[in-house]
């Protein structure tokens, strides 16, 4: 049963120059209310963005949204779960701290001009806000160049265009959730005082590439820790990718930077063990970089939202 790009989500395309990521938790008061909530959500979310895309056609719209493993066993008990998804449990490196914040949905909401996302937003809001507690919502951007806020070149190691959706979507190893897709994120703050402070070339051994040209640097001329280093996939002798949509974000007059980092993948266990890598091996990065969230999200195929609406997921074995 070979991938149907139709029927993915918007899980492998730009990052976008104008970026709502927001994770909200159920308020559990009233089982039948929630999942009501969610299906009507499920069934809309489609009408919504194809009415957008109808009236900006140019907005370069692209949303996601996802499910967390202990709202899917809340909201549908008696399905199947889909092969990989489970609760993010922190990291516990040697220095640095990966936490575990649990949230039940998440949105990815991204476009060209900013009223998009905020009408798309607010549309999804209207018929959740009842039902939901919002956890965080970020608003990110396109820095120049794409860069992120710490001056380098991001989404360098991305599998190319062609071969982005063999990374980023399920295929028939999980053959009733295929055309899904399991997204990490993982919110930091940067310490860009003490970052700035470095030379530039302490920035590019921190992160193993060239600032400005982002060419790789050789290995020897890497930090032990370098970034491009320890936050590989190499499981098998093989490397392994995930599509990475990484955003800044920033509140300039309180001294707020960062990163939202979302991580889409085929399989969980990649971005699992990239992560493990990263705080195991005290990643370089890590020096300025504090995560303060983080959770993974099952992202339904339009396939399975239609299942959710009709109440006809696959059940349990």
């Amino acid at each position: 049963m070979p991938i149907d790009l139709r029927q993915v989500q918007d899980v492998y395309k730009d990052a976008g120059d104008n970026i709502i990521f927001a994770t909200m938790n159920l308020n559990r008061q009233d089982h039948a209310s929630d999942l009501e909530t969610i299906q009507d959500l499920a069934e809309r979310l489609p009408a919504f963005i194809n009415s957008m895309n109808i009236r900006y056609p140019d907005s370069g719209l692209a949303v996601a949204f996802g499910l967390s493993r202990n709202a899917w066993d809340y909201l549908f008990p008696d399905a199947k779960v889909p092969a990989e998804l489970e609760e993010f449990q922190a990291i516990e490196g040697p220095k640095f701290t990966a936490p575990n914040t649990p949230a039940d949905l998440f949105l990815h909401i991204r476009a060209r001009n900013s009223a998009v996302p905020f009408e798309i937003m607010s549309e999804v809001m209207d018929r959740i806000r009842a039902n939901v507690t919002t956890v965080d919502e970020t608003h990110g951007f396109r820095n120049f160049e794409g860069r992120a806020i710490i001056g380098f070149v991001d989404g360098t190691e991305n599998p190319s265009a062609l071969d982005t959706p063999e990374y980023a979507v399920i295929g028939d190893e999980d053959p009733d959730y295929i055309n899904g897709s399991y997204a990490f994120a993982q919110k930091y703050l940067h310490n860009m005082e003490a970052w700035n402070k470095l030379k530039i070339e302490q920035q590019e051994r921190a992160i193993g590439r060239k600032k400005y040209s982002d060419v790789e640097l050789e290995d020897e001329e890497k930090a032990p820790n370098a970034h491009n280093v320890a936050s590989q996939d190499n499981e098998g002798g093989v490397e392994h990718k995930i599509v990475r949509m990484n955003v800044p974000f920033a509140d300039p007059a309180k001294n707020v930077n960062g990163t939202y980092f979302i991580g889409y993948a085929r399989h969980w266990t990649v971005t699992k063990r990239m992560l493990n890598n990263m705080f195991s091996k005290s990643d370089r990065l890590l020096d300025f970089s504090t995560p303060i969230t983080g959770e993974v999200f099952f992202i339904p195929s339009k396939a399975t939202l239609e299942a959710i609406v009709d109440d006809d997921l696959p059940a349990k074995d």
